[in-house]
């Protein structure tokens, strides 16, 4: 018994809305990136559908990719935080004008 493929990208649209909610309300820097990622990881599992739906490994090489931008955007975005973060505990999304020089 297969689970139809309407259920995940269902699942793929409660996660992706309540990724861009949160991203919408939040104001913690680190929430937002995480809502980023549930954004990205939501677009994956429908990407992934479709691939297993259409009997093509085209969606399957999109996800590939979209983990290694992911994986960089880590990287870059937590640098970035640390660096905010470094010079303000408390620090919320509007205050990224402090990085400037």
């Amino acid at each position: 018994m297969s689970i139809p493929a309407s259920y995940y990208l269902t699942l793929s649209a409660v996660l992706f809305s309540i990724g861009g909610i949160g991203l919408l309300v939040r104001r913690n820097v680190l929430v937002m990136f995480m809502c980023v990622e549930l954004m990205l990881n939501a677009a994956n599992l429908a990407f992934v559908t479709f691939a297993r739906e259409l009997n093509d490994v085209g969606g399957q090489v999109v996800v590939f990719f979209v983990l290694v931008v992911a994986a960089a955007e880590v990287v870059v975005g937590l640098g970035i935080i640390v660096a905010i973060f470094r010079r303000r505990v408390g620090a919320t999304a509007d205050d990224v004008h402090v990085l400037k020089g």
